[in-house]
């Protein structure tokens, strides 16, 4: 069977701890691998790595680590049918969707490679008599990333594409459940000219994300997951003295006000709600119509299209989406579905008996279909992750707003309208940190950031973008006089520029 090992300076390096987890392929519930779980030396090993090459590759100018991303970019895109292949096979998701996947990342490596502009410091000439006063960006050291299974190829680039362009190294402890294709993107990386020890990828579970966490030699985490594990590594991070990005859940909403083109916002919908088997945190689990009459008609247009959606394999060109990434995340939506019909909820459409022929011990769910949800019920507050769509009725705007407002989470919002007026005010009060309008899934280019609000994200500092540069970097300023020869007082008393 396929052993996946870690990638450590530059080179495959077993885990020393003795304990593997499983990777199976969602389409038909057999182990297809076994992933090592590292113990804290073989996390220590990969840092020393990452110690030895940082000086060296910080010492590269920007403008040569930038042609080291621009290779990388070129040589991930070579073999992008390869990855998303690979992607598939242990995520689950659609080939078309893995491009996806792996496209959104390398928008971020197309961002890095104008790092040698993002760089750039300040200057003032003549701050003070003969003084001048610049500052620089400077690499923190070795950082680290924690990524989650959902997006085993986008939200490492996120991460490393920045981080490794402004000088540092990189430690990615990727998900268990879809290692492969990490592993292969920092192979590219050294293909591509990096030094060994700059992106160096290690396996593991619980004892790998708390070397990280507390290893001294690491000065920043980035990481995305659950909201609930996203607290604790930001709390455990920063009382270990590091910097943390960390992004959490979404229950994101999709709004739709009367005056909207129904059909493509239902279309829009649909594609965000069960695309991936709605395992984003991007996706739209929520549709808020306002009235009743909205939202009979979204709801008929709802049942039209998910009559149509076609669920297969990852591997069937014909597919909407696939299976679910592993059989206890199936029970988990499963029994979030119950739950909603416990709580009263109307199940519209059920797609817990579905079963593809063939294919009837993978992780498959068709779209299933809830209506007159209510704030109150716990499968609403929730973070379902998976193929069930949620309409929650509101009978104005302002209840409609005030919906993803108190939500617990606050990572994106979608509203549809022909109201310029109506879509300014929403986007302008709703507590939510990514707006949509008339877009469904509002996930910003590589040279903005991306990141929510509330339990959503953790952190002052969003990922990607300038954000990502200056999480990723520290600020240095210097003042600098340069007298002719003239000896001058002691100052007892702090300087200024009079």
């Amino acid at each position: 069977m396929r052993q996946i090992a870690n990638f450590v300076n530059g080179q495959a390096s077993e885990s020393t701890s003795g304990r593997f987890g499983d990777v199976y392929n969602p389409n038909t519930g057999e182990v297809q691998a076994r992933v090592g779980l590292s113990s804290e030396a073989d996390m220590d090993r990969a840092v020393k790595s990452a110690l030895t090459a940082q000086p060296i590759w910080a010492a590269m100018n920007p403008q040569r680590r930038a042609r080291v991303m621009f290779e990388f970019k070129r040589l991930v895109e070579a073999r992008m049918d390869e990855l998303a292949e690979l992607l598939s096979s242990e995520h689950g998701k659609v080939i078309a969707d893995s491009k996806g996947d792996i496209q959104r990342g390398l928008e971020v490596i197309e961002f890095a490679c104008g790092i040698p502009h993002a760089l750039k410091g300040e200057y003032t000439e003549g701050a003070g008599p003969g003084i001048d006063v610049y500052s620089v960006r400077q690499p923190l050291g070795v950082v680290a990333g924690i990524t989650p299974f959902n997006f085993p190829a986008m939200i490492p680039m996120w991460m490393f594409g920045v981080a490794i362009a402004v000088g540092n190294t990189f430690i990615l402890k990727p998900s268990e459940r879809d290692p492969s294709v990490p592993v292969r993107l920092g192979e590219l990386m050294m293909e591509a000219g990096a030094p060994a020890g700059v992106l160096n990828v290690v396996h593991g579970d619980k004892v790998a994300v708390d070397a990280i966490l507390h290893h001294p030699a690491i000065k920043a985490v980035s990481f995305v997951g659950s909201s609930d594990i996203a607290q604790y590594v930001y709390a455990t991070g920063a009382a270990n003295g590091k910097r943390v990005q960390a992004m959490g859940g979404a229950k994101n909403h999709g709004i739709i006000l009367p005056d909207a083109d129904l059909d493509q916002a239902v279309k829009d919908i649909i594609g965000a709600a069960y695309g991936s088997a709605g395992e984003r945190c991007m996706a739209l689990p929520v549709v808020t119509p306002v009235g009743t009459k909205t939202a009979e008609a979204v709801r008929e247009r709802l049942l039209g299209e998910i009559d149509k959606l076609k669920v297969g394999i990852s591997t069937d060109a014909s597919a909407q989406y696939g299976p679910v990434v592993s059989a206890a995340h199936k029970q988990r939506i499963k029994d979030y579905i119950q739950m909603g019909v416990d709580e009263g909820a109307e199940l519209v459409v059920d797609g817990r008996e579905f079963a593809l022929q063939g294919y009837e011990n993978g992780y498959f769910l068709a779209p299933t279909l809830f209506d007159h949800v209510k704030p109150e019920m716990k499968s609403y507050q929730d973070e379902i992750f998976g193929p069930v769509l949620q309409i929650v009725r509101a009978d104005s705007f302002e209840e409609a707003l005030s919906l993803p407002s108190k939500h617990q989470y606050g990572n994106g919002v979608a509203i549809f309208t022909r109201n310029g007026r109506a879509a300014r005010e929403f986007a302008s009060r709703v507590d939510v940190g990514m707006v949509g309008i008339n877009v469904p899934i509002p996930v910003p280019v590589a040279y903005h950031t991306f990141g929510g609000w509330k339990r959503s994200a953790f952190g002052d500092t969003n990922q990607h973008g300038m954000e990502g540069v200056k999480f990723y970097t520290k600020v240095k300023t210097i003042t600098a006089r340069w007298p002719e020869g003239m000896t001058e007082d002691s100052a007892f008393v702090i300087p200024t520029m009079k």
